[in-house]
């Protein structure tokens, strides 16, 4: 049983207060009781859906019939006899469903973030989606995987709940406790109307695009899906059907987005060795000196056509004039005066310094830097009190802010080509690993940049912090030895171009 007590890096308070020491602090997540209803969710605009009512979902049954009786007998029997595990259960999830499947998403990608090892002939194996245990298993959760998967779970949910809140609207059920007083309410009460119940909804649409993204966890999504529905109806909230009919109206929204996944290029992003050549030889054309795996033996490039992936609001002609100026030449006193920066701060750490590369070092085994900052997001929402729709849609246009971050990070670096500053200077010695892909820009930079300009719109008061949590992130890189100056600086503006769009869309879909 998972415990109700979590740990989240607490970035905020840490930054906001110019803080050496890097620490963690333990956070309650108390029943979700949301300031807001949003009980008008049901006419904000939706990313793929046509409208809210795309899918057809029947009236409910009327709550004075014999087969509505037995699912309020079905809540009493339950409640008759629950155990301490149980009603710990119920508390971990009424913190909220969209906060916990979240922490469940983030969960995921850490266990797969985790580059394959080598064949014997020294040639490196890669996931296939089409045979997902074969070795290595499906997928390797790389940055910008996981920023795809936690855009898509996000977006995914807040289409499925907005048309829930339609019908919850629509048909106006009542919810078990206020049919009978005889049902004990273990979790806050609400006006809404209980069907479709949202938990339901959350369930349906997520369990369907986490079995498409990590597939070979299909059986531990089904359990907690399933923990999550017995709660909701031990907790009195809900009656099964209503819960059924959230879970059954989930999985068709959840069509929409599998069929968009199974376009946007993302499946062709590994390239071949063709290309991969051509990158190379394309840099050295150009007069520069091209990136190179650092890895023994070497390892192909991650990603290199990831830049292509079509995103959930940009454009290409809006990604091509997002594109950051070229890095500085090779072969110019430019570079050579930011590799020397590099080395200094390679040769000289600090305490603070390495510190900062710790903390925001994110790498394998890690939620990747997109999930840090989901984190964060998490630990500021449930302070806001936001109903499940608006934790939905923040967390959707969030997470496409990252997937569009990216999509135009890795769209630079494989356009540039360019080398790390360990490889032009062996004598550098970073601190967290090398990543297998080229310098410019920093994905580190570019995340944080659009997360935190993102994030201030939403939370205007903490801006502040969110910058410095940002240029703190990209700073890391530099004191990491695995970024020039030039690097994180330009990510963080890319990062702040990206997110723009983002913050259109939030001005116009009705819950602003």
């Amino acid at each position: 049983m998972k415990k109700i007590v979590i740990f989240l890096f607490s970035a905020i308070t840490i930054f906001a207060a110019c803080k050496k020491d890097i620490t963690e602090r333990n956070l309650q997540f108390t029943a979700l009781k949301p300031a807001k209803t949003d009980s008008v969710a049901g006419t904000w605009k939706t990313l793929l859906l046509t409208s809210p009512d795309e899918f057809a979902l029947a009236a409910p049954g009327a709550t004075n019939v014999v087969a509505y009786t037995r699912e309020i007998n079905e809540i009493k029997s339950f409640q008759a006899s629950l155990t301490n595990e149980q009603r710990n259960s119920i508390a971990y999830w009424s913190a909220g469903s969209v906060l916990r499947w979240n922490e469940i998403l983030r969960t995921l990608v850490a266990k797969h973030n985790l580059p394959p090892y080598q064949n014997e002939d020294g040639t490196y194996p890669a996931p296939n989606a089409n045979n997902p245990f074969a070795y290595p298993q499906f997928p390797f959760s790389n940055p910008p995987f996981a920023a795809r998967a936690y855009a898509y779970i996000a977006a995914a949910q807040y289409d499925a709940l907005v048309a829930a809140y339609h019908y919850k609207k629509l048909y106006s059920r009542k919810s078990p406790y206020d049919v009978d007083a005889a049902i004990q309410v273990l979790v806050p009460k609400t006006t809404l109307g209980a069907y479709p119940g949202e938990t339901g909804v959350i369930q349906g649409v997520t369990v369907e695009m986490l079995k498409l993204l990590f597939p070979t966890d299909a059986a531990y999504i089904r359990q907690m899906a399933e923990e999550e529905k017995l709660c909701r109806i031990m907790s009195g909230a809900n009656v099964r059907s209503d819960i059924e009919a959230g879970e059954a109206l989930g999985r068709l929204v959840a069509t929409k987005f599998a069929a968009k996944a199974a376009t946007d290029r993302a499946g062709a992003a590994i390239g071949n060795d063709l290309i991969w050549a051509q990158l190379e030889n394309d840099c050295k054309a150009r007069g520069e000196i091209p990136w190179l795996s650092l890895e023994l033996p070497k390892r192909p490039p991650m990603l290199p056509l990831f830049g292509n992936v079509k995103s959930f609001l940009i454009d290409s002609i809006t990604q091509i004039a997002n594109r950051p100026v070229p890095p500085p030449s090779t072969a110019s006193v430019e570079f050579a005066t930011e590799l020397a920066e590099v080395k200094y701060f390679a040769d000289n750490p600090t305490r603070e310094r390495i510190a900062l590369v710790h903390f925001w070092a994110d790498g394998a085994g890690t939620y990747a830097p997109p999930g840090h900052w989901n984190a964060i997001a998490a630990e500021e929402f449930v302070r806001q009190n936001f109903s499940e729709v608006r934790w939905a849609r923040n967390l959707a246009l969030l997470n496409i802010t990252m997937m569009d971050a990216a999509i135009a990070c890795w769209d630079a670096k494989y356009l540039h080509y360019n080398p790390r500053p360990c490889q032009i200077d062996p004598a550098i010695k970073t601190s967290s690993g090398v990543p297998n892909f080229p310098a410019y820009v920093s994905g580190h930079s570019t995340f944080s940049g659009a997360a935190a300009t993102f994030l201030s719109h939403i939370l205007p008061a903490k801006s502040g912090a969110f910058t410095d949590m940002a240029k703190a992130a990209s700073d890391s890189r530099l004191f990491g030895g695995l970024h020039y100056r030039s690097d994180c600086e330009k990510g963080l503006i890319l990062g702040n171009k990206v997110a723009a769009s983002a913050i259109a869309r939030a001005r116009i879909d009705g819950a602003e």
